[in-house]
């Protein structure tokens, strides 16, 4: 398989290790740093609006979003405006995962994570290296568990939301879309949208604002 990643940065050094232990191939990387299209070693190195000249010249191509902020990924999901199937899902060799469990197109599963029966994982996410998805958890899209989160069983995670590294979730708690729990936190109440919440246990410290508009249009 022939993939494109989207993004050049820290995160796409992981994801870049993930697609070639996977035993598959990096046909291009997609920036916006890269102003003119390029090719070093038989891989292309080009702006994001190039994603439509390497389809029409390949139509086996996948992509993936290598990008960890969560607003900016969706909005390079909603700049290229792919289907569904053009995305691959990435799965590390060493992590567990239940046959039971359900992970959308465009996500991607780091080394020696686990995710349990039954749990429902969205599009364009990121389980990150060790983190835990307990039993009967939900997680919506392009939400980003750092490493060694852990949530417990039946967890609700909504849209955008972001997990600290080490932070943990007890069971049936509900956090709203683009929440953000801190690093080492420890979630006991629900959470509402837009939120930051962090210490133990996690209180609400402040309302996010949603930013990237200068992506955008930068992109566009």
């Amino acid at each position: 398989m022939k993939i494109v990643v989207v993004g050049h940065g820290g995160h796409s050094k992981v994801i870049s290790d993930l697609i070639l232990q996977s035993g598959y191939e990096i046909h291009a990387y997609l920036d916006e740093k890269y102003r003119e299209p390029i090719v070093k070693k038989n891989i292309i190195y080009g702006p994001i609006n190039w994603a439509n000249k390497l389809i029409e010249d390949d139509f086996d191509i996948k992509f993936i979003i290598a990008i960890g902020n969560n607003k900016i990924r969706k909005q390079v999901v909603q700049i290229l405006h792919l289907t569904e199937d053009y995305y691959v899902t990435l799965i590390h060799q060493s992590a567990i995962v239940s046959p039971t469990s359900c992970i959308g197109a465009g996500t991607v599963v780091m080394p020696n994570a686990v995710i349990n029966a039954d749990s429902k994982i969205g599009q364009h996410t990121i389980i990150n290296s060790g983190s835990i998805v307990e039993h009967d958890c939900q997680i919506g899209d392009f939400t980003h568990l750092s490493p060694r989160a852990v949530l417990t069983g039946a967890v609700q995670v909504n849209e955008g939301v972001s997990i600290g590294a080490g932070a943990t979730v007890i069971p049936n708690i509900k956090i709203g879309e683009w929440a953000i729990v801190g690093a080492g936190a420890t979630v006991i109440h629900d959470l509402p949208s837009k939120c930051t919440a962090v210490g133990v246990p996690a209180k609400i410290k402040s309302d996010s604002k949603d930013g990237g508009e200068e992506f955008v249009k930068y992109c566009i």
